[in-house]
């Protein structure tokens, strides 16, 4: 006997043996529906999951860790294990599981091929998640390390496979276009960029694992592996999306198209160089490809259409630019360390300046611009609280940066009890950001049910969420 409510397979195998008939058109617009609601049901597990990791043993860890350096004004008397756990817990719970859960989302939309990909984004999700965990507390609580740090790093090597392999089968063809868009160019190479970082992982804990006397990886080790995992992997794929959505967002003029590329290019040379540990050289070229990256974008020139802010704050175009800011002062950061650096300070700034100051004001910005249209079609909680997290986390984050410098240089005793302050400033920042994103998926309607018509992805982003 047929159920009366058609499972989504169902759905889409007898709306695509249909003969155009008005019965057939019911049965495509239900199924589209049906893979709507399911992805969107998909891409909150792994939006949810990726705050967790955010909050708990991601930044908490990370305020703990700083209280301790504080109180004892120097970094070399902390655990190496806690801070690499925290840093962990950041990259790969939190932003790994966005761009996962985002990835699966958009992919299998453009291809309209949804059923299989879902099942394989939920076994994704089951191995990441669990791989993070693992890797958190086996660093942490040192309980049987040597096995479960590796065991990690396996499942977390086995769900990026499978989101690769599910992205794999697009094709530029899909879209009747003969070739890649600049755009897409700058998410492919982020996308090798993940790889090789889920690679090294697997290399670094196996490494520890067998010839170790704790798990943190040694420091020359994780130097350059912090140089791939911040310039080949992450800023890229913010340049990428970036050059897809600003244009529209913040009303920029054309993209420069040959200059990304160029950007692309010479970033990929001071990956290689960082890589290989000419590590001085490597920042001069973070230098360039950071300047060629914001030229390629115009981020700094006069838009030439207003901003779409209908549904976020007011304040969004200034702190999508405020971010771009923090990805020069990064960049010529991590030149200043390779030439007076003596105690870490500069170097922990620098990579502070990128992961905060760039990569999380961007996620605050742009996810709270696109998760709720993603997620059901929901309209933001509170512009209010998106407004207040990205204050929060620009204060902390330049409270933390300049302080970093001063007090592990020594120019400054008074700033270690600065940078306590700085971290509770981006805890709360961040906390603030969570709360509003749950917010929005528990408390605001998804209006994907209510809909005559399934808005695709451009033109949602592009008109807005707010009613």
């Amino acid at each position: 006997m047929e159920t009366s409510t058609p499972t989504l397979t169902s759905l889409e195998t007898r709306a695509t043996s249909g003969s155009g008939t008005r019965g057939s058109a019911e049965e495509i617009f239900r199924a589209t529906r049906a893979r709507e609601l399911a992805l969107s049901r998909l891409l909150m597990a792994y939006i949810t999951t990726g705050l967790l990791f955010m909050l708990f043993p991601g930044t908490l860890l990370g305020v703990w860790n700083l209280l301790q350096i504080s109180g004892r004004e120097s970094a070399g008397l902390i655990s190496p294990a806690w801070l690499q756990a925290h840093g962990h817990a950041q990259v790969f719970g939190w932003i790994g599981s966005f761009l996962l859960g985002i990835g699966f989302y958009s992919i299998p939309k453009l291809r309209g091929e949804a059923t299989q990909a879902v099942r394989a984004a939920w076994v994704c999700w089951a191995l990441w998640t669990a791989g993070v965990a693992v890797r958190w507390s086996s660093t942490v609580y040192l309980w049987h390390w040597r096995v479960l740090l590796a065991l990690a790093s396996i499942l977390e090597l086995a769900a990026f496979l499978i989101f690769f392999r599910v992205i794999s089968q697009h094709r530029p063809q899909d879209s009747g276009k003969s070739k890649l868009e600049p755009w897409v160019w700058a998410v492919l190479t982020a996308t090798l960029g993940f790889f090789a970082v889920v690679i090294t992982n697997v290399a670094g804990s196996f490494y520890v694992a067998l010839y170790g006397d704790s798990p943190a990886f040694p420091h020359r080790f994780d130097q350059r592996y912090l140089a791939l995992m911040g310039w080949g992997f992450l800023a890229p794929f913010v340049w990428g999306f970036s050059a897809k959505w600003l244009r529209v967002f913040l009303g920029l003029k054309t993209l420069r198209s040959g200059v990304l590329i160029g950007a692309l290019a010479v970033n990929c040379t001071g990956v290689v160089l960082a890589i290989t540990g000419q590590v001085a050289l490597a920042t001069w070229i973070f230098v360039a490809s950071a300047a060629l990256a914001i030229a390629a974008i115009r981020i700094f020139e006069r838009s030439e259409q207003p901003a779409k802010t209908k549904g976020v704050h007011a304040s969004f175009p200034a702190f999508v630019r405020m971010a771009y800011g923090w990805l020069l002062v990064a960049a010529l950061l991590g030149l200043g360390a390779s030439i007076w650096d003596t105690s870490g300070g500069i170097w922990g700034a620098s990579r502070h300046a990128l992961t905060v100051g760039f990569i999380s004001v961007m996620v605050l910005s742009i996810g709270q611009r696109i998760l709720p249209a993603f997620a059901g079609m929901r309209l933001l909680w509170s512009t209010k609280l998106m407004f207040a997290g990205l204050l929060l986390l620009n204060v902390g984050c330049t409270l933390r940066v300049s302080s970093e410098v001063l007090a592990y240089q020594g120019y400054a005793a008074w700033a270690w009890s600065v940078l306590p302050g700085s971290a509770l400033l981006e805890l709360a920042a961040l906390t603030t950001f969570a709360v509003n994103i749950l917010g929005t998926f528990v408390l605001e309607p998804s209006h994907v049910s209510n809909q005559p018509v399934v808005v695709g992805i451009p033109e949602l982003l592009a008109q807005g969420t707010r009613r």
